[in-house]
């Protein structure tokens, strides 16, 4: 599998392909985002690593410009540890947020992670149910895509599978707890936005109203809910 890693500190741009390449990626590495779009152009691409911090264009912009196109897992990578960052990247489609110092095996863990999740809601998935339609939302497994009126939505994998797992437990309310340990396979802590960032993101895509949604509706002090 092909990654790119967008760091302008040499040193760690060259401990992370150090790592990934002992794991039998391939790295395309690149020191500032003028050559890493050029990567993102001429290279199919499994996974992108971010620093936030590049000379000529900060990492939030940088991944912006790249899910304009492209669907694949986006890690950042930061020295800045402030919760809005946090917020900042996932709601422009970033997938997960490391800070550094960071352990080389942490971040590998976390790629295999990503292209794990991306590879499971990606075409092909298995279940019993391939398809749901909920009053003209259309979101199916088999072809990874998701319809609101006719019109397809450009959802990242995360996304999608948080979609898909609310509308798989239509009528129920689920906790972001429940939702994140689901989606991300991971143990939730009190403090993460993530789940709140990314189902903003969601609704921002399907155009809804942030105080009355049609669709993904907050149930206060409990989780959220299709109905």
């Amino acid at each position: 599998m092909d990654i790119l890693v967008v760091d302008d500190e040499k040193a760690i741009a060259d401990l992370v392909e150090l790592y990934l390449t002992n794991e039998g990626f391939t790295v395309h590495k690149c020191l500032n985002a003028a050559q890493a779009l050029d990567c993102v152009q001429n290279h199919p691409l499994d996974l992108a690593i971010l620093d936030v911090m590049l000379p000529d264009m900060d990492g939030f912009a940088l991944c912006r410009r790249i899910r304009e196109q492209h669907l694949f897992p986006i890690l950042m990578l930061t020295a800045r540890v402030e919760d809005m960052d946090k917020i900042t990247g996932l709601t422009l489609g970033a997938d997960d947020y490391i800070t550094k110092p960071f352990n080389p095996l942490e971040l590998v863990a976390r790629v295999k992670t990503q292209l794990r999740r991306y590879t499971r809601y990606n075409p092909g998935g298995s279940g019993p149910v391939q398809e749901y339609d909920i009053r003209g939302l259309q979101i199916s497994r088999a072809s990874h895509k998701c319809t609101l009126f006719g019109e397809e939505l450009s959802l990242t994998p995360l996304e999608f599978s948080i979609l898909w797992y609310l509308c798989s437990r239509q009528g129920q309310v689920v906790s972001s707890e429940e939702l994140f340990e689901a989606v991300w396979g991971e143990k939730y802590m009190d403090s993460n936005n993530t789940v709140m960032s990314h189902i903003a993101r969601l609704r921002e895509k399907m155009h809804e109203p942030s105080r009355k949604p049609k669709f993904i509706k907050t149930v206060w002090g409990v989780g959220y809910t299709i109905e």
